[in-house]
């Protein structure tokens, strides 16, 4: 049996959805298909595809041995053409993860920008809060905000995010600035449920922290809803800074309480492997690194230097 082979028909039937469609997309027998995956079912011991006479889908052994698969095949091809002496221009899909409000504010302009210098990729970007397993949901890129967990991936630092407390000028011009955290007690706040509880928040100090207690006259689950409340003047709230650098800039909203803001959380892009990477998330880590890390400069986030690691992290 032709591993690689084998391999290249898995992933054809995975994407395809089913064998008749990945022997039609081949312009292989269809029996040729069934053949193949079942020798590989039968070399690894295990059930890659579950099947039924409606449906065709990935076991959880499929889910893993697939995605492994996809990054060794990317891998050969990149060796064959550097070995050839090949100039290969960046082409092929590509998948990036990111923060919903993030992603939108910051890596889609990146991306609309890097599809125009990189005509022959085609990426899928998706937006989303929750925590995604780059493995198995096949990702390329994920940007990751907060503190790593440690891991095989790598990571590449591209800003950092501080947690800011912000209000209306109007509002604090009515209400008064805080100068301290305990002054939180005689303010309206306005609660971000992604980002901070709605009875405390909490501060550095000298000390340590400090947790105080707040008044929430509104809580939301959406950043922009609690960024809109505070404009409006219902009273102060806490969100990240880029979430609130537009606002900011353009005069509708004043950060307060700087100098007790916990220590900022770190952005990376992270990736699964090292080493021989195929052109493709080259390009995209070499192109949206420096522009990102420019953005997150300007919206003040203290942004420094890109630099490689293991990623220990991720939010």
């Amino acid at each position: 049996m032709d591993r690689l082979d084998a391999m290249a028909v898995l992933l054809a039937v995975v994407e395809a959805g089913s064998l008749s469609a990945a022997s039609r997309r081949m312009r292989m027998p269809l029996a040729t298909v069934s053949r193949k995956v079942s020798e590989l079912e039968a070399h690894l011991g295990t059930r890659l595809l579950a099947r039924s006479s409606r449906s065709l889908a990935l076991t959880d052994a499929g889910r893993s041995y697939a995605a492994a698969a996809k990054q060794i095949l990317e891998q050969v091809q990149e060796a064959e053409r550097a070995a050839a002496g090949e100039y290969s221009a960046p082409r092929g899909d590509l998948t990036v993860t990111a923060p919903v409000v993030f992603g939108r504010l910051h890596v889609l302009p990146v991306a609309i920008a890097f599809l125009k210098a990189y005509p022959e990729i085609a990426l899928q970007l998706m937006l989303s809060d929750g925590l995604v397993d780059l493995t198995e949901d096949r990702i390329d890129v994920a940007v990751r905000i907060g503190a790593l967990p440690d891991s095989g991936l790598i990571a590449a630092r591209v800003g950092l995010i501080r947690r800011v407390v912000a209000a209306s000028p109007a509002y604090l011009a009515e209400r008064g600035t805080p100068e301290r955290p305990e002054d939180l007690a005689a303010h309206d706040c306005i609660t971000y449920e992604g980002l901070a509880s709605p009875r405390t928040w909490r501060f550095a100090g000298d000390r340590g922290d400090i947790t105080v207690a707040v008044r929430s006259r509104l809580t939301v689950n959406a950043a922009e809803a609690a960024i809109d409340a505070a404009i409006a003047g219902i009273g102060l709230t806490r969100v990240l800074s880029y979430q609130v650098a537009t606002t900011r800039r353009a005069g509708l909203v004043t950060l307060v309480l700087e100098p007790f803001e916990l220590a900022p959380w770190p952005v990376h892009l992270i990736h699964v492997g090292q080493g021989l990477l195929p052109v493709k998330l080259r390009a995209f880590l070499d192109f949206a690194a420096p522009r990102l890390k420019a953005r997150l400069a300007l919206g003040d986030s203290d942004g420094d230097g890109a630099t490689l690691s293991p990623a220990t992290s991720g939010p």
